[in-house]
């Protein structure tokens, strides 16, 4: 039984790529190459059986910590079905740097989200799936002209998010190895060639450093389409997200 839930787990890891793989070579493709480093501090603080809290601070730069691409903030409330089962609803907020030279206009992205989030263990192997959609307001930044237009672009976005974490060692005190893989789509009036948005594939390693507090770190592949059918961004993307996870629940004495 285990091992049959192993092989249905990663057929789906490899669809999920093989799929974006085929979404992207039914069209010929400028591909824009470059290299990011993203680092994130991601907290969950459990504060009674059903109820939670959620807050991330994200900071992606252009090369290694070079120019900033985007800062990136995001809140919730979590609600536990089970130990194993979450659901949030929560706000985030992006802000968005200028892709021109010489241009200083950040663009402002504001974000309600709804996520349920499951995690379970197939033998020794821990895995997370997550579905996320997101309400998403993207402030335009004209193409002329430093400035903000003053208007927004809206768009509903669906990501899925499949994780494994596999032990490579009994020893606790070493690290595992994480591959991971999420696809989004999106919806919206001004989506035209774009319903693929980007599939994000990740491979690293997780350690912890306390009961509470662990970090991956390891290369993510970021291939993102543009509003036209054929330009990508494909972001070769150095990643160090840390997780904590206090829980603040009053012990009964």
């Amino acid at each position: 039984m285990i091992k049959l839930r192993i092989k249905i787990s990663f057929f789906i890891f490899f669809s999920i790529c093989i799929f974006t793989t085929t979404i992207k070579s039914q069209t010929q493709r400028i591909v824009n190459n470059q290299t990011q480093s993203w680092i994130s501090l991601n907290t969950t603080a459990r504060l009674s059986n059903k109820w939670g809290m959620v807050g991330d601070l994200h900071y992606r730069a252009n090369q290694i910590f070079v120019n900033p691409n985007f800062y990136f903030v995001r809140t919730g409330i979590n609600y536990w079905f089970q130990d194993n089962i979450t659901f949030t609803l929560g706000y985030a907020h992006m802000w968005l740097a200028p892709t021109k030279e010489g241009w200083h206009t950040y663009s402002n992205e504001n974000r309600i989200y709804e996520q349920v989030q499951m995690s379970s263990k197939i033998g020794n192997i821990s895995m997370v799936q997550r579905l996320r959609n997101e309400q998403r307001w993207q402030e335009k930044i004209s193409p002329s002209k430093d400035s903000s237009t003053h208007t927004n672009k809206f768009t509903d976005r669906v990501r899925y998010l499949l994780s494994f974490t596999i032990p490579i060692s009994s020893n606790s005190h070493y690290p595992s190895l994480v591959l991971s893989d999420e696809l989004s789509v999106q919806t919206g009036k001004e989506v035209v060639y774009n319903v693929f948005d980007q599939n994000r594939t990740f491979i690293g390693i997780k350690q912890m450093i306390t009961k509470r507090l662990s970090f991956d770190l390891g290369y993510m592949l970021v291939d993102q389409q543009k509003s036209t059918i054929y330009q990508f961004d494909q972001n070769h993307t150095f990643r160090c997200f840390f997780y904590y996870t206090p829980d603040l629940r009053i012990k009964k004495t």
